[in-house]
């Protein structure tokens, strides 16, 4: 039996905001199922690695969006992304401490 992967993340830019901002810390789990609402690491096409939201399943992998639609680049501009672009699953902030309403998760029925 495999034992889940954890690693820790440093957000760099500000296309999470006002989820997370730049300098925030996420505790991530690498191999962890996407689930709509939740954050996630992936692999942008040309780019660095990314946080964005999984916000539906589609042909050919997830949807993923940017919370700051002013920043960054998402599906709506690279298209649907891979399974296996999908590097980790975030689990939470550990700094700075959560921040009150935050949407790190959201419940997956929306």
């Amino acid at each position: 039996m495999d034992l889940p992967r954890w690693g820790l993340v440093v957000v760099r830019g500000r296309s999470m905001q006002p989820t997370v901002r730049d300098g925030d810390r996420l505790l991530v789990r690498y191999g962890g199922a996407p689930a709509i609402g939740r954050l996630a690491v992936v692999r942008l096409p040309d780019r660095p690695l990314a946080i964005k939201r999984v916000t539906r399943r589609v042909a050919g992998g997830w949807w993923v969006e940017r919370d700051n639609p002013a920043e960054g680049v998402d599906s709506w501009l690279v298209g649907a992304i891979a399974e296996a672009d999908v590097v980790a699953i975030v689990t939470c902030c550990v700094w700075p401490p959560l921040r009150l309403g935050s949407r790190l998760t959201r419940p997956l029925s929306e």
